[in-house]
């Protein structure tokens, strides 16, 4: 199995490059030549695996530079009991909502409360394997931009990992009160954290710029380190993403909600792109699905491109109570375009280049044909993400978290509109008392408390769903990290945090 550039496809590397190097020089994204294929037997066979067993076959099937011990090496040691508090780290919560059955696939059962947990916790096994193949005895310095939840999966992920430096850049204002504590109280020796005056994008595109950029990787060279990826970009954080869809569908049918060979829906909130496209190549491997529902915030600019096949970036910014969704570029989008153009890098280049210069492009009709087949965009606005976190509550007993909400909200107005039926799983991606404050508000339960600590303890005595433990524990621990730079300055705080004169 080999990896291509979207932007240029003569670029062909094995996983551990891919890996490692997190992103092509030539600025595109790393994805497979070809998709392998889950065969009949091979997913009826799947139904009686645990979700390592599964998560070690599909593995395999994309990680062929990786011996079958390597590969079982890295999943026994990122999918434990301790970690995830049970053998299966993504359980699917069966509820009804507005007299529809939908599926939610908990994906926040891991060290950090979030979704990311089930890549971040398996990546640096893999990068540290993949630097010993072709790393050439250099550190690998994690550079991330983070919305939120992806730089503490990240910094928790990689503490300590030797030959590893991670390096998180976050919004000041655009992350929660508990994201931020959860960051800034980071330990590690080997880590470091920044807020930037400026949105997510503004962060994320000031590191592919320094990741591109050829001075600073020889500045990094020369100090015998390299540059790697723990966002999305990254293939290894995408590929285990994979793995829950179709651990998903196998529970699916084990609880008898579906038959086997049967389709399903799956509801995603994204912003980034990355979580709904693990979904598609799950898809593309031959998971029975009928339709990708896709679900934005008022950041609603996905919506809008499947809606009409134009992508515009060109349009307010909102920051939200679904803060990790406050997104106007979308990476993993990328990724999509090539494998729905046959794999055209020219015209997958063409699109990201008016990206860069125009803020906006409009895809062929071939595409738009393609995407509006297969995936349904919707979004949920501010009141609408609280008026669902109230009426699941008062309805089933079941709280979620704002990002879950938008999905939900978007499902039920799919169903809604369509009258579709099918079974549905929905990525459920925070635990609520990460969000509190929003999540508090929407349930309209009395005054709010002052301090976020607050806030987790009234939610609890209001609704009685368990404070997960790592949050629990960031009580009274004081930040290590305050430092807020510019964007314009971002290349410099990573060479100052590295201890390498500019």
């Amino acid at each position: 199995m080999y990896y291509n550039s979207t932007q240029d496809k003569s670029k062909s590397v094995a996983s551990a490059q891919a890996i490692a190097q997190g992103i092509s020089q030539d600025g595109g994204l790393f994805v497979p030549e070809s998709f392998p294929q889950l065969t009949a037997d091979e997913l009826k066979g799947m139904l009686k695996m645990s979700y390592r067993d599964r998560a070690k076959l599909i593995i395999s099937k994309y990680l062929t530079d990786f011996t079958q011990e390597e590969i079982a090496d890295c999943v026994d040691s990122a999918y434990t009991v301790e970690k995830f508090g049970s053998a299966n780290p993504a359980p699917l919560a069966p509820v009804s909502y507005n007299g529809a059955e939908l599926n939610l696939l908990e994906l926040w059962h891991g060290p950090t409360c979030a979704f990311k947990d089930m890549a971040l916790q398996i990546l640096p096994h893999f990068l540290t394997k993949s630097l010993k193949k072709v790393g050439g005895g250099k550190d690998a310095v994690i550079l991330v931009a983070t919305s939120g939840d992806t730089g503490k999966a990240a910094l928790e992920g990689f503490r300590d990992v030797e030959h590893t430096k991670i390096i998180v850049f976050y919004p000041v204002d655009g992350v929660s009160a508990m994201q931020k504590h959860q960051m800034n109280t980071q330990q590690g020796d080997n880590v470091y954290v920044c807020a930037i005056r400026g949105n997510f994008d503004d962060a994320q595109t000031a590191v592919k710029r320094i990741f591109t950029d050829p001075a600073t990787a020889q500045i990094l060279d020369e100090h015998n380190m390299m540059f790697s990826s723990a966002n999305s970009i990254n293939w290894g954080r995408l590929l285990p993403q994979i793995v829950y869809y179709i651990s998903a569908y196998c529970d699916m049918v084990n609880m008898g909600k579906t038959a086997l060979g049967e389709k399903i829906n799956i509801t995603v909130p994204t912003g980034n792109f990355g979580n709904i496209l693990a979904a598609y190549y799950a898809y593309e491997m031959g998971l029975p699905v009928n339709r990708f529902i896709c679900a934005s915030n008022s950041n609603n600019v996905l919506t809008d491109f499947i809606r009409t096949g134009v992508y515009n970036k060109n349009r307010d910014f909102y920051t939200t109570v679904s803060p990790s969704m406050d997104i106007l570029v979308s990476s993993n989008l990328e990724r999509l375009l090539y494998t729905l153009s046959g794999n055209n890098d020219a015209e997958t280049k063409g699109y990201m280049d008016a990206l860069k210069s125009e803020g906006r492009y409009e895809v062929s009709d071939s595409i738009k044909t393609k995407i509006q087949a297969l995936f349904w965009g919707g979004y949920a606005d501010e009141n609408s993400t609280r008026a669902t976190i109230h009426d699941l509550f008062e309805q089933q007993n079941y709280l979620c978290d704002t990002h879950t909400a938008v999905a939900v909200s978007v499902c039920d107005a799919y169903i809604r509109e369509t009258g579709d039926n099918t079974p549905v799983v929905i990525a459920s991606t925070a635990s609520p008392y990460k969000f509190s404050k929003a999540v508090l508000g929407a349930l309209n339960r009395g005054e709010m408390p002052e301090s976020e600590f607050d806030m987790v303890d009234r939610l609890h005595e209001i609704t009685g769903a368990e404070v997960p433990a790592p949050l629990a524990s960031l009580k009274g621990k004081t930040a290590r990290f305050g430092d807020v730079t510019d964007k314009e300055d971002m290349q410099g705080v990573v060479l100052r945090a590295l201890g390498i004169e500019a």
